[in-house]
């Protein structure tokens, strides 16, 4: 199989636990680039906590895509038009705020670049560490977030999320597409809209096959493009569970997982 495109989770898949890409990566993507292969970013990350890794990666040179805040966004790298869009009303944030309350577990969106909570926590702050936002703290969540926004996280301790995260699914099926991107992030999006299902609109516009794309992810809200891909690539780091449903497992994050299947994916079949 030829593969036309390699889609890549960024936290705890491309970068290392240090926020960085590794050189042996960098180089192996970049090699794939030039022989015409498109290297697309999704990741849970706002589109602004994107943009260095996909200037990192020369994106724009190339003419490739970033799928931000978990495939809301579709986004041309090169022309930097958004071909994608997708919002959630204050009416529905203002109710998953409730929720929160009622399950007392905090939560927080973003507004103008900004993350908006009422109540500064450890999980916020691992936010705002990883994209580099500033955390506005205010007075009413409710009052503050009066226009839409592209997602909302709830955050707490991981055993307790697990299971809001599976009474949420229940109360919300059908309405709010809801998942973890990490142990301690639980994500709303418009109902439908994953990095699956952005994935697939992107290929559409691109004429590729899913056969020909490569998808790799460590997380819950890797799983749809894992699955969607004509390779769907679970990370050495990536829960059991993420493993049982990918077609291949590659090493961990820290020890160039990534670089490894392009490697011998698309590399190296080039070169015979």
């Amino acid at each position: 199989m030829t593969y036309k495109m390699i889609v890549l989770d960024m936290d705890d898949t491309l970068l290392m636990d240090d926020h960085t890409i590794s050189t042996r990566t960098k180089q192996a993507l970049m090699n794939a680039q030039k022989m015409g292969v498109k290297v697309v970013l999704a990741s849970g990350r706002p589109t602004y906590a994107m943009l260095e890794a996909a200037k990192e990666l020369r994106l724009e040179d190339f003419g490739s895509f970033i799928l931000s805040f978990n495939g809301a966004k579709i986004i041309n790298f090169k022309t930097k038009e958004e071909i994608f869009s997708s919002t959630l009303s204050p009416k529905t944030i203002h109710r998953l705020y409730d929720i929160s309350k009622r399950e007392q577990i905090w939560i927080h969106t973003y507004v103008e670049d900004e993350i908006i909570t009422e109540e500064n926590n450890p999980f916020t702050q691992i936010e705002q560490q990883i994209t580099g936002l500033p955390i506005k703290e205010v007075d009413s969540f409710k009052d503050t977030v009066n226009v839409p926004a592209v997602k909302v996280l709830m955050l707490k301790e991981a055993d307790r999320l697990v299971e809001v995260e599976k009474k949420l699914q229940q109360e919300l099926d059908g309405e709010l597409s809801v998942m973890r991107s990490k142990p301690y992030f639980l994500e709303f999006t418009e109902v439908g809209v994953t990095k699956g299902t952005s994935l697939n609109l992107l290929i559409q516009r691109l004429g590729i096959k899913r056969d020909e794309v490569i998808a790799m992810g460590d997380s819950y809200n890797d799983l749809a493009m894992i699955e969607f891909a004509g390779l769907g690539v679970a990370m050495g780091n990536a829960p059991d569970d993420i493993k049982e449903k990918a077609d291949f497992i590659t090493d961990t994050n820290m020890n160039d997982g990534v670089a490894k299947v392009v490697e011998k994916f698309v590399l190296e079949p080039a070169s015979v």
